[in-house]
């Protein structure tokens, strides 16, 4: 069988894991081939594509990012985008297309799948959004990296009696915010998923300031909305990709701006950005992402096209990529409530 494998949309740690499992699943164990295409679904419209084998993928284990680069390219925004790539899958011999990528990726998978293309999918995202998988390798990695930039700030908040709100990603989801929130000891964590009003915030901070805490650390995903405020999700630019997403930002310096005018604390913001995308993956991302690397070549040997792998428990499943890409994996009311908590 002759495999060809893309990696799309944002960047992530485990990426390179994926791809070295692949070649290494499918050569050793089934004598087969993968060609790779550069550049998500860019490469296969633009035909930018190398042979991966042993060789090729030797060392990139602990590698950020992916060997194949990415893009937020959308075959469908294209002229004759799905034939093009039909055309440029049958030019190629490929068998069947692994991607490799979160919620958009995907959902360009599901739609080749239902005209006739066979693919496996293979779900990524650091936000850890994706349904039907309890974990997503990226998510690890980037929560250990907002969990350390906490710690750190934690301490420069305390030397300077300030108020410093950290702003981590977080689009539609708040799985980064909440979980390396309640990790780093945050004393309140705000999350697309359930606005909170200024005044909360406030109240919060000086709570702390009457129990004798001159400082507080506030934790914000992108994506979260502010109760008290009826405009849209903050911004950087309103120009949209490929998909129809804005760039978000700004979050941090408005809620930073708004406590310190009501409360008259010292605030300041920080931005973790792309530093959450960086760098090696832990070690339960390269687990993690091997498994499911692995797992994608035996499911498309098994025939199982339009299907996803998956992590439920501590199993590798599989399941359809409609399934996963029904709407996103929202933090849930009991999960919100731990991390309420401590902000009491």
């Amino acid at each position: 069988m002759r495999i060809g494998v893309l990696t799309g949309g944002g960047d992530c740690p485990g990426l390179n894991a994926v791809i070295r499992a692949v070649v290494h699943r499918a050569i050793k164990a089934y004598d087969g081939s993968v060609l790779g295409f550069r550049h998500g679904w860019r490469g296969v419209l633009q035909s930018e594509v190398e042979e991966l084998d042993l060789t090729k993928v030797s060392g990139i284990l602990p590698r950020g990012g992916t060997i194949l680069g990415t893009s937020r390219t959308n075959p469908y925004q294209e002229p004759g985008g799905e034939a093009r790539i039909r055309q440029e899958l049958t030019a190629r011999g490929i068998d069947v297309l692994i991607a490799v990528g979160g919620e958009d990726t995907l959902g360009v998978a599901a739609k080749l799948h239902d005209s006739g293309v066979h693919l496996v999918g293979v779900p990524k995202t650091i936000d850890n959004d994706v349904n039907g998988t309890d974990y997503t390798f990226g998510f690890d990695t980037a929560l250990s990296i907002a969990t350390e930039a906490i710690d750190r700030l934690h301490t420069t908040a305390e030397s300077h009696d300030r108020v410093i709100v950290v702003e981590v990603m977080g689009r539609h989801a708040g799985w980064i915010a909440l979980e390396a929130g309640v990790a780093g000891g945050a004393d309140m964590i705000l999350i697309p998923e359930y606005p909170a009003s200024v005044d909360e915030v406030c109240d919060v901070v000086r709570r702390r300031h009457d129990r004798g805490k001159n400082f507080s650390i506030i934790v914000v995903a992108e994506g979260a909305r502010l109760r008290d405020d009826s405009g849209p999700v903050q911004v950087q630019s309103e120009r949209k990709d490929a998909f129809g997403h804005v760039r978000l930002g700004g979050i941090g310096a408005t809620l930073a701006e708004r406590i310190e005018a009501r409360t008259g604390f010292e605030s300041r913001y920080s931005v973790l950005g792309h530093i959450q995308r960086g760098g090696s993956p832990t070690a339960f991302d390269r687990f993690l992402a091997t498994r499911f690397g692995v797992a994608a070549v035996d499911l498309a040997h098994r025939g199982g096209f339009g299907r996803m792998v998956a992590l439920r428990g501590i199993k590798i499943v599989d399941v359809s990529l409609r399934e996963a890409l029904g709407s996103p994996k929202t933090v849930d009311g009991e999960s919100y409530d731990l991390a309420k908590v401590f902000s009491t």
